[in-house]
């Protein structure tokens, strides 16, 4: 658990790689950006 734990967060930042726990793009930020375009 740290900068060299590649399944942590912190980790997939220092690698600079993406995955389940380090998406590229915020599920949240998406969904409501989405519901906006909707109304």
């Amino acid at each position: 658990m740290g900068k060299g734990d590649k399944k942590s967060r912190r980790g997939k930042i220092n690698s600079g790689s993406y995955g389940k726990r380090r998406p590229k793009k915020a599920s949240k930020s998406f969904v409501t950006s989405e519901e906006k375009t909707k109304k």
